[in-house]
Order: C-alpha cells, then sequence, then structure tokens
C-alpha cells in the first residue's frame, strides 16, 4: 500500500510543477497540512509520579482534573504491544495512519446492520480521537480523524504512537492509560504483567464504560481468552503459554496505589506538577526506613508522640537517599505534614555550630576548660539538663555531654552576632529573625531550623573535611550546595579555592571527634569495644518542654537526621533527643554500609603543647602534652590556672617572705582555680588539690580569694511571691579558696550576718538599688551592686 501512495504521489508532483496556479495552491494545502496537527497533541494534566534511582514506583499524585493518568512512559512492554496490534490494528506496521480496507467494511457492516457495529479506526486514528476527547462522532469527524493520523505518522515513530495511545486510552472511572491500569487491577508494573493480564488491559479501552474489572466478567473473559487464541494462532505464544493463560482469572478489586514516599511526593508536586521525575531514592533501603519509622511509631504513640521524620543524604552528591517525612499517623495528628522542612525548635542541635566556629577562630582548643557554675546574663539563668555543676569542663566534654552553662558562656565571649552570621552562611532560612531576638538563648532551641536545613549543613561539613584530605588542601565555593532528589542533576559546589568559606577542615575535624564521644542510647554503651563499630558523629537536642527530639549524625559518607515529636507541637515528659530520636539514628546507620572514619587533615592542623590540666596553650608552670590544634589556634590564651606557689618544707603550709627564710622555702607550681569553678570542680574531680592555708604566723599577709556566685555584676534580682502573696527573700551567694572561713555580710551599711563552711546569706528587701558587701576574717573584701525589682 505505501508503495502504492508513493507513486501516486509522484504523478500528483508532475502534474503541479507542469501548472504554477495549481502549484500555489497545493503548496497552501501543504502547508496547512503540515499544521493542522497541534504541537501538543494532549493537553489533559498529568499524574505526577516520582520513582527510584532503580525505577520503582514510589508514589503518584492524582492530575489536575481528577483523573489517575500518567506520563507517557519511554517504552512500552512488548508483551502489551503484541496484544494491542492484534486487537485493534493488525496492519498497524504496514499503513500510513489509516486502513482503507479496514474502513470499507466498517462501512458495510454498519449500513447492514443499521447501526455503529464496527469502527474501522486504527491505533493512529483512535489516539487523534482521544485527542480530541470531546468531539462527535460522525463521519465528518471520522475524516478530520484520518487527516490528522496521516499527519501524525510523519511526526512520530511508529512506537511513539503506542506510546501516546498507552498513555491515553481509558480504563474505566478515572483510570486513564496502561501503567495506571496495571497498578489499578493487578498492583504491579506493566512489564512485570503475564500474558493474561496483558490481553486484559490491551481489550479493556475497546469498551471501558461497560467492561472494568468487577462488573460483565463474562464479557471482559470472552474478548480476552479471544485475543489469546489469536496470539496463539498467530504464534506469538505457545501452547503451554495460551493453556495456561485462558485458566488465570480476572482481577476482582483494585489495588492502592504504592505511596512508599508521599511527603517526597508533595515537595516534587511543589515544583514539578504533572511530570515524572526519577529520584534519587534508593528503592530497598526506603522500604527499610518505612519499617523502622513503622515500628518506632507504634511503640511511641503509647506514649502520645505521634510523629517522626527520617531523611538520608549522601555527602559526596547532596542526594537524598530516603525521605520518610512522618509517621504512618492519621489524619487527627498530620500525617500529611512534612516534617522535614517543618521550622521546629533546635534544642541543642547547634551547639557543634558554635564548638567549630570557636576552634576556626582559635578562641577555644579542644580540652580548654570552659566555666560550668551557677549563671545569671541580664536576667537568664541557664541550667544544665541534670540541674549539676561541674565546676569546669574541657569544651570537647561540653559538647559530647551537651552541657547548657558552658554553651551559653561560650556564645557569650564568642558573640551572638558572630555566630549568627555563620548560621547564615550555613544556610539556614528559618534563622531568620535579628540575633537580638534570640540572644544567648539561640544556643539552646531559642532559635527554629528544620531536619532539611540541619543535614544539609552536616552534609556540608562533612565534605569539607573529605575534599580537603582528597584534594590537596583545597575547598569549594559553594561546599553548602542544597540537597538534590532528582536523579541526574549535579549539585553545584563552586569552584576550587585554597582560602576557606566558612569552617576551616582541621576545626570540623577536631568537632567530629569530639561529637564521636556522645554517649550512645541504651543498649549501645560498649560500642568501642567492637571491631564492627559503627563510628559516627553524632549529636540530639532536646526542645524546651520536651516538644522536640532531635539526632543528627554523619560519617564519611552519609548523613542520617531523624526528628521525634508532636506536630501540633505538644510536649511529652518522655520525649527527648537521646531517648526517643537516637535510637531510630543508629538503626538507620546500621542500615548503611560501613565507612571508614574522616581521614585526618593534617594540612589544617599543628601540633602544639598544651596545658594536660586546663588544656589551654601551655605555660612555663604546666604539665605539657601534644595535640592536634587548628592552624590559627596558636593565639589562644596561655593557661592562666597554673602559678607558682611557696610553702614550708613541710609542704603542709603557705608562707611568704614576711614569715620564713627564703633558703627554707619550697616552691612549686600549682594548678588554681578561680574560687567559685574550685568549689564545684573539686567536687567531681577527686584528684584536685586545693591550696594549702597559710601557716599561723603567715596569716597576716594571706592572700586567700572569694567571688560572688549569685548575685553577678550588675545583675538583678526579681522579688516574688509565695501562695499567700508574701514577698520573698531572695539569697546572695560566695564561694571562698579557704572552706574554713568566717564571711561577714553588709547589704549598704547595714550588717546582716556571719556564715562559715555554707556561705549563704538570705536578704529581705524592698526594691531599688543596694551594694552588697562581704568581707573575710583575713581582711578580703568584695562588693557588688545589684537592682532589686519585682
Amino acid at each position: 500500500m505505501l508503495n502504492r501512495i508513493k507513486a501516486f504521489s509522484k504523478r500528483i508532483f508532475h502534474k503541479i510543477k507542469s501548472n504554477p496556479k495549481k502549484s500555489i495552491f497545493f503548496g497552501l494545502l501543504l502547508i496547512a497540512y503540515y499544521f493542522c496537527l497541534p504541537r501538543t497533541l494532549f493537553e489533559q494534566p498529568y499524574s505526577t509520579v516520582i520513582e527510584s534511582e532503580e525505577g520503582e514506583l514510589l508514589g503518584a499524585k492524582i492530575a489536575k482534573d481528577g483523573q489517575w493518568r500518567f506520563p507517557a512512559q519511554d517504552s512500552i512492554p512488548e508483551k502489551f504491544k503484541k496484544c494491542i496490534v492484534y486487537f485493534e490494528d493488525e496492519h498497524f506496521y504496514k499503513h500510513p495512519g489509516f486502513n482503507p480496507v479496514a474502513m470499507v467494511k466498517a462501512v458495510q457492516q454498519n449500513y447492514q446492520a443499521g447501526k455503529v457495529v464496527r469502527g474501522g479506526s486504527t491505533l493512529t486514528q483512535q489516539v487523534i480521537r482521544l485527542s480530541r476527547d470531546g468531539k462527535n462522532r460522525s463521519y465528518f469527524e471520522k475524516i478530520i480523524e484520518l487527516v490528522l493520523a496521516t499527519r501524525l505518522e510523519f511526526r512520530y515513530s511508529k512506537e511513539k504512537i503506542v506510546e501516546l495511545y498507552a498513555a491515553h486510552a481509558p480504563y474505566g472511572g478515572n483510570v486513564v492509560g496502561l501503567e495506571m491500569a496495571s497498578w489499578r487491577y493487578f498492583g504491579v508494573q506493566p512489564h512485570q504483567l503475564s500474558w493474561a493480564e496483558t490481553a486484559t488491559l490491551a481489550v479493556l479501552p475497546n469498551a471501558p464504560s461497560l467492561i472494568y474489572p468487577g462488573k460483565n466478567q463474562q464479557r471482559l473473559l470472552n474478548k480476552r481468552n479471544g485475543l489469546l487464541k489469536k496470539l496463539y494462532e498467530e504464534e506469538v505464544i505457545d501452547k503451554t503459554t495460551y493453556e495456561t493463560s485462558v485458566i488465570e482469572d480476572l482481577p476482582q478489586k483494585p489495588y492502592d496505589l504504592p505511596q512508599i514516599a508521599p511527603h517526597l511526593l508533595q515537595n516534587v508536586a511543589r515544583k514539578k506538577d504533572g511530570e515524572r521525575i526519577k529520584t534519587t531514592v534508593k528503592y530497598a533501603l526506603q522500604n527499610r526506613v518505612n519499617q523502622i519509622a513503622t515500628q518506632y511509631y507504634n511503640q511511641y504513640r503509647q506514649s502520645e508522640i505521634h510523629n517522626l521524620a527520617i531523611i538520608i543524604v549522601d555527602v559526596e552528591t547532596r542526594n537524598i537517599i530516603s525521605y520518610v517525612g512522618n509517621s504512618p499517623t492519621d489524619v487527627a495528628h498530620q500525617k500529611d505534614v512534612d516534617i522535614i522542612t517543618a521550622p521546629r525548635s533546635t534544642g541543642s542541635i547547634l551547639k557543634p555550630f558554635l564548638y567549630a566556629s570557636m576552634l576556626d577562630e582559635g578562641e577555644i582548643l579542644p580540652n580548654t576548660l570552659v566555666p560550668d557554675i551557677p549563671t545569671q546574663i541580664a536576667g537568664y539563668s541557664p541550667k544544665n539538663f541534670d540541674l549539676t555543676y561541674d565546676g569546669a569542663v574541657p569544651a570537647h566534654r561540653a559538647l559530647s555531654r551537651s552541657l547548657n552553662i558552658p554553651s551559653v558562656l561560650m556564645l557569650k565571649d564568642h558573640g551572638v552576632y558572630r555566630f549568627y552570621d555563620q548560621l547564615q552562611k550555613f544556610k539556614l532560612r528559618d534563622i531568620n529573625k535579628h540575633p537580638n531576638h534570640y540572644g544567648l538563648s539561640l544556643i539552646l532551641g531559642g532559635a527554629e531550623s528544620n531536619l532539611w536545613d540541619l543535614t544539609k549543613t552536616y552534609a556540608g561539613l562533612s565534605s569539607t573535611v573529605n575534599y580537603f584530605t582528597q584534594n590537596s588542601a583545597k575547598y569549594r565555593t559553594n561546599e553548602f550546595t542544597d540537597l538534590n532528589w532528582s536523579l541526574g542533576k549535579k549539585a553545584d559546589f563552586g569552584k576550587d579555592s585554597y582560602d576557606e568559606k566558612n569552617l576551616g577542615a582541621g576545626s570540623i575535624w577536631l568537632t567530629y571527634n569530639a561529637m564521636k564521644e556522645v554517649n550512645r542510647p541504651e543498649g549501645d554503651e560498649a560500642w568501642k569495644f567492637y571491631d564492627s563499630s559503627l563510628e559516627i558523629a553524632w549529636k540530639t537536642g532536646t526542645s524546651f518542654g520536651n516538644r522536640d527530639g532531635w539526632a543528627i549524625g554523619t560519617n564519611s559518607k552519609y548523613v542520617v537526621g531523624v526528628w521525634v515529636g508532636n506536630a501540633s507541637g505538644e510536649g511529652r515528659p518522655s520525649l527527648t533527643g537521646v531517648g526517643s530520636a537516637a535510637p531510630i539514628l543508629f538503626d538507620v546507620f546500621n542500615l548503611l554500609p560501613r565507612k571508614k572514619w574522616f581521614a585526618t587533615p593534617f594540612d589544617d592542623l599543628e601540633e602544639a603543647e598544651v596545658c594536660q590540666l586546663s588544656g589551654h596553650i601551655a605555660g612555663e608552670y604546666c604539665p605539657k602534652v601534644k595535640q592536634w590544634i587548628p592552624l590559627r589556634s596558636k593565639m589562644t590564651t596561655v593557661c592562666p590556672y597554673h602559678k607558682i606557689v611557696h610553702l614550708d618544707k613541710s609542704e603542709q603550709f603557705q608562707v611568704n617572705s614576711n614569715c620564713e627564710n627564703m633558703e627554707n622555702m619550697v616552691s612549686k607550681p600549682w594548678f588554681v582555680l578561680p574560687p567559685v569553678m574550685e568549689m564545684y570542680y573539686k567536687s567531681k574531680h577527686i584528684n584536685y588539690v586545693s591550696l594549702p592555708p597559710f601557716r599561723e604566723d603567715c596569716l597576716g599577709n594571706a592572700s586567700y580569694s572569694m567571688d560572688f556566685i549569685y548575685p553577678k555584676e550588675n545583675g538583678k534580682m526579681y522579688l516574688t511571691k509565695d501562695f499567700t502573696g508574701e514577698i520573698q527573700p531572695f539569697v546572695l551567694k560566695v564561694a571562698h579558696s579557704n572552706s574554713k572561713a568566717k564571711l561577714f555580710w553588709y547589704l549598704n551599711s547595714e550588717f546582716l550576718g556571719t556564715t562559715q563552711t555554707f556561705h549563704e546569706m538570705s536578704v529581705q528587701a524592698k526594691t531599688g538599688i543596694y551594694y552588697i558587701t562581704v568581707t573575710d576574717e583575713f581582711g578580703n573584701e568584695i562588693s557588688r551592686k545589684v537592682e532589686i525589682v519585682r
């Protein structure tokens, strides 16, 4: 037939060529023919479809017109091609878009029957009819379809035409297209269908309003088996396949569409609505993480904790390889809320960023002692989670134990504005108010952030170390690029540079070493003793009122982020980061391949002599140890706590030149903390030795030290009332280096009393400004101004 058309076309061309007027006419006709087919054949909206990295369906969202219509696939299973061609259009691969013989036979049969009993349309014509949905069925419309069908054959290959048909064929109800029908009626992808199942879907579009699973079963069975018999007769399938196929059951009830990553689907649909997106999610891993989420949801809901979220990021590519936006809860507990992108109070999860920033700026070293004492700053009194004080604690232990008071004091020294600027470099979008809005509470959960941004930041930090050690001490200018869920999309890391843009690799590596020491959840305490132990740097966080539990961990390959709580913001006493989120974190990490610890970034570190006790750069009188520190950290202060003291020969008393000859004195270096720090420090460190007392004949020259615990300099004391409305007294506290000393207390010029051993004084006073003075029996005196307010 194609040869006849070609020969006819040649004769027409020769006649047109010999007549100019006819040439113009036929030229215009040819132009009209060329443009008669719309550039976009189908204008209907499509479902948003997301697939895994391997091409497995993760989920789909219904199209805007309420139809389940998937975007066309790039390939159609051979079984379906065979079935649809033999059922609808045997000569599909031979005709130019229409079949004259079939059309003539259809007209004859319809005339004899007095009604439409046969259509005679080719698959190409059916594609045109589907694209012109809503047009009246008439012979004139048939002519238009015929012309457009031939034009369609010029535009697309036969394979593409079959793909268009498969994507838009009606399958009853709001089901459109082969792929959706395959999931709806058989619960599998089209290429997984048997011959019987494929034949069923090939015959369904022929009369979808009358024949669909669940009704008219015998008519559907007859059509399917008739097609199978034809395939057997044409030797498309063998006898065994035919005999086993005809005894297969028809589908009875529809299947639910897989929704393995519903919240990622929401995320994708906001940006790529109506498209088919192959994501970076790993199918098997996503299913396992879903199982973990379900397991913990069923456990936590007994304590009225109803929501959780989990995300896994590949450090090297920033690809999201698993995304669980919420637990499998119900509508009453906001199951559709994507927690991963929702702003929540950060708790302690920002503490590693402060620690790394201070290391990078040379303000602390890993073992630098940080005060852990009762603290009040402008009326703000932070407390540790266990309500105790260590007096002084190494900075890395303050981080691994997540102590609040040392963190607040570190932020005060570093500066809220500087830390806020660092967080902006990390692109933490929800920390967007003025730094004064947050103040020192910024480090304890006074700000909000989300799991997406936080895992992105940790991935950027991990990648900084990896890239630095693998690429000759180079950094990248855009290391904190965004996370990605679209397979094939490459992250933009910027250009190589020898200048760091955020934090140095050495500071990050030291921070991760501190985070590796965080106490593991119950049952995993002995992790260090196993050769196959899971080495990760991780941090938990619990927001005020136990509303949010965080756990984020990283190794050189992956970052895992977990949030647990209630989407409504309701707190629960049992909800903590370490108790609720951390167990999920470690279960998820156990699904991932074991990776080696980060390589040491020697080019951004130097070995220095550090005071063994204070963690500062070692001074003249310090016991010294070697330690790796960031290159810029030699600017930190030399140890301020070691000094030379003079003792008598027994070394039991301090002496001076007024009471002892120089040749009889023993001079020794001594580790001496300030009074308030010492008071709490020695209760936790039995090896701490306080300064010996002065010998009695030297007391006139004694130089004991003392300091206020409360109130702080220029502080405010707030008067409170009890349940009866009575104004309550406030308490003053002082620490003294001599535990046996007597202290004498004064409020302005009024004597308040004497204390010994425990130096606390209860004061009843009206509002106003006062001067508190404390003296000891050795003539030492301290004074502090305080404002008393209601």
